[in-house]
């Protein structure tokens, strides 16, 4: 068969699976989702034998160290990945929920019940243990799942599939329900994007070209966001010292990912004061600086940050810094350059926190706490 008829079979086969998985019980979920969890523990080796693969080809590629770093699994990882399928089985069913009733005028009654979408896309990059996260929470909501990860995952991603794809299988989910495109060809991505007769959704997770690329060639419905480029502004009556230590998890913890922070703001009050303890801790672990004039007459030798930095979702070891002179300038900046992600302030001042809350535009908004807290797991979604 060519590309498109596998792409074809693979989708045939997950809306077949999707009309039954919409009508199992709770019961059944929930013990495919902690089999599923045994299994990732079980078959560790395995996976990390496969992921040793993809490791050395992306060293052997030059990609870079924040990039390899999301792409490395560890006996945590996998055991934060088998973790999470088990706080997915505790949360409530939400298939079948009914959410509202009400009776027209006419006697008819109408309600409002939660139902599976059906058949769910996800194209992604890098990150493998968005495998079994997005397996997971499909299956809980009654969703079948075709999922296509980068080529550059394709030895892990493809050992956690058939892990939990077998897992699930054997306690009673239907062949199909979690599927997985192993087809690294680019074509392969096009084809499943025109398949509107089978796939319901489609969710691209990963850089902006990637986003780009599926909302431009898809027939599909889909939710997008196109990178993040996560602020933090650090007020004139912040806690300094927490404001070091959220700036410094927001930067270093994870630089590789969507909910790092990519510029921080800084009130030109504190700048003199805060800025050269924080960047002194920063380089220690290997942050490279870039800031404006102002940061540069306080750090000196700091490179300068253009036009382009302010635009730049890094997801590596860099942050832009820039002073500013209060807080209609932060969130002045924060409106042109940032991504509507994720954007925080660090302040003790409760009507500047509210303002900030109040008209930065963005899917979270922190006071005094890390961008990287954007995450369905650690809000307990």
């Amino acid at each position: 068969m060519g590309i498109r008829e596998d792409v074809v079979a693979i989708a045939g086969l997950a809306k077949e699976a999707s009309r039954t998985l919409s009508t199992l019980s709770t019961d059944v979920k929930n013990a495919a989702l902690l089999a599923m969890a045994r299994g990732l523990r079980e078959k560790e080796k395995e996976i990390l034998a496969e992921n040793s693969k993809d490791v050395k080809s992306a060293q052997e590629k030059g990609l870079t160290g924040a990039l390899i770093e999301r792409l490395v699994l560890n006996s945590s990882r996998i055991e934060k990945m088998a973790g999470g399928l088990e706080e997915v089985a505790a949360l409530p069913d939400p298939v079948g929920e009914t959410m509202k009733m009400w009776k027209r005028p006419n006697g008819l009654e109408i309600g409002k019940r939660r139902v599976p979408i059906g058949v769910i896309a996800l194209i992604y990059e890098s990150r493998p243990n968005v495998t079994a996260d997005a397996a997971g929470l499909c299956l809980k909501a009654g969703n079948s799942i075709i999922m296509r990860g980068g080529s550059e995952a394709i030895f892990s991603n493809s050992a956690i599939w058939r892990i939990l794809s077998q897992a699930a299988v054997e306690v009673g989910i239907p062949e199909g329900s979690i599927s997985f495109l192993g087809i690294t060809d680019r074509q392969a991505v096009k084809e499943l994007l025109r398949l509107n007769e089978y796939i319901d959704l489609v969710i691209p997770r990963g850089g902006e070209g990637l986003i780009s690329m599926v909302t431009e060639n898809s027939t599909i419905p889909v939710i997008k966001h196109y990178k993040g480029l996560c602020h933090t502004y650090v007020d004139e009556q912040a806690d300094l010292d927490m404001a070091i230590k959220i700036a410094f998890n927001a930067k270093v913890q994870r630089p590789g990912v969507c909910n790092a922070m990519e510029t921080l703001l800084v009130h030109q009050g504190i700048a003199g004061k805060f800025l050269p303890s924080l960047a002194k801790k920063l380089e220690s672990a290997g942050v490279e600086l870039r800031g404006c004039p102002r940061v540069i007459k306080l750090i000196p030798g700091m490179k300068e940050a253009g036009e382009e930095d302010w635009k730049t979702e890094y997801l590596d070891l860099i942050l832009s810094i820039k002073v500013v002179s209060g807080l209609k300038e932060a969130i002045a900046h924060i409106h042109k350059y940032g991504s509507s992600h994720s954007e925080a302030i660090v302040t003790d001042n409760y009507l500047t926190a509210r303002q900030f809350l109040n008209e930065v535009d963005a899917a979270t908004v922190y006071v005094n706490a890390s961008t990287r807290f954007t995450d369905g797991g650690e809000f307990g979604l």
